[in-house]
């Protein structure tokens, strides 16, 4: 009787959070896109920078004394560099991915891999992607993936809606480019934090870089 009050209550919250993440879209760079906001996290934002994507995301509950820059483990010209926002309290993480990287093929070499914990990856057929998994200060377990015109980055953060995730269609300037999925923390209170799926053929690499050029 107590397990079965405890899930209700469970599936309770839940839907109080996904309503909670449903009513709290922003809007995307014209065109009607709607991307979901993250509470604590302004972004992931993307753009195309020359031979680069880049995904910007910033924390503004989490703090590091100073800046720092990783090279991208497998990934020979990909870095991600760390600093203290100039703007807040906040960590701004920047990932410059090459798309030597992420096209150039690299799936040999990658074992497929599912999310941290062991939970399928969402919308993908079989439930894994070959992936690249590390750990950097304050996060531990982040992932990069890569399919046929697909890339993807997992980057754990505390969700709080342990048990469940949330799939929506991901926008840049307005038009879809990707999904992005709100993954809870596990049954064991582990493993949250955002997916960010791209899909990387000619038509949004074209987009991406006009994104680029406004910044």
């Amino acid at each position: 009787m107590i397990l079965a009050l405890q899930k209700t209550k469970n599936l309770f919250l839940s839907v109080a959070l996904l309503s909670t993440f449903l009513l709290t879209t922003s809007c995307g760079d014209g065109k009607g896109g709607f991307n979901l906001e993250i509470p604590g996290v302004d972004g992931p934002h993307v753009a195309l920078n020359e031979d680069d994507v880049v995904i910007s995301v910033l924390f503004e509950n989490i703090q590091i004394p100073g800046g720092l820059r990783y090279n991208v483990p497998k990934y020979n010209n990909s870095v991600i560099a760390l600093e203290p926002d100039l703007q807040s309290d906040g960590t701004l993480m920047s990932m410059s991915i090459a798309l030597d990287d992420v096209l150039g093929g690299n799936l040999d070499r990658l074992n497929p891999q599912t999310l941290p914990g062991g939970r399928d990856l969402p919308g993908i057929s079989g439930g894994r992607l070959p992936a690249v998994a590390f750990t950097i200060e304050k996060f531990e377990n982040m992932v990069f993936y890569l399919g046929p015109d697909l890339f993807g980055v997992f980057v754990p953060v505390n969700i709080k809606m342990q048990g469940t995730m949330l799939t929506s269609r991901y926008y840049s300037d307005g038009r879809r480019t990707g999904n992005i999925t709100l993954v809870g923390e596990d049954q064991n209170g582990e493993n949250g934090g955002f997916l960010l799926l791209l899909d990387m053929g000619r038509r949004t690499k074209k987009l991406l870089k006009k994104v680029a050029k406004r910044y």
